[in-house]
């Protein structure tokens, strides 16, 4: 097994921990949807035997190889990002950038341009500001892909609410269809101010 490979299926066994089923492997999470770190690394070690080290855990933590991080450290705590758990996770408010983008399918276009992109299962709808990460994102669904450029910084003027976790990554509870241009995957880019 590759140590990318290795490394991601650590990831997952964290996501099932900290975002699905916390209750099933001891963990209670608090308001802020943070873990034990402690219980969380006695988990792995029971789990998987020395497969994984210290280290091997903090380098999950810090991200993948395109830099997006789905978990965060404080103190001795642990939680998931974005808000996938059970829990609310509140962010700060933020100013976006002018345009934001997001990756979907074809099949799903008719739907978002009539109701906007929502938060579904999800706490939060996901932009970036890396119009490359978007469709790497979209890539992972099945069938044509869509680049849907956002309109963040109208949106935000008009009252949408947009957080900032990281880098290249933003939230907001809903995108409303008036602020979402579909686009093809091949069209020249815009400048993101």
């Amino acid at each position: 097994m590759t140590d990318t490979n290795r490394l991601t299926r650590l990831s997952k066994f964290l996501a099932v921990m900290l975002r699905h089923d916390p209750l099933r492997h001891g963990l209670s999470l608090d308001a802020q949807g943070y873990a034990d770190l402690d219980q969380v690394w006695g988990q792995i070690t029971g789990r998987f035997h020395g497969t994984y080290t210290y280290q091997d855990l903090l380098t999950v933590v810090d991200g993948d190889a395109t830099g997006k991080k789905r978990y965060e450290i404080s103190g001795r705590k642990i939680r998931a990002l974005y808000g996938h758990s059970s829990v609310v996770i509140a962010y700060a408010a933020c100013e976006p950038p002018e345009s934001l983008y997001h990756g979907t399918t074809a099949k799903a276009l008719p739907a978002i341009l009539e109701q906007g992109l929502i938060r579904q299962n999800r706490q939060y709808v996901h932009l970036t500001s890396s119009r490359e990460r978007a469709l790497t994102t979209a890539s992972r669904h099945r069938g044509e892909i869509v680049l849907l450029i956002i309109r963040a910084g109208a949106a935000s003027r008009a009252g949408v609410t947009f957080y900032h976790p990281e880098a290249e990554h933003y939230l907001a509870r809903a995108i409303p269809p008036e602020f979402i241009m579909a686009v093809s995957p091949d069209t020249p880019r815009e400048t993101n101010s």
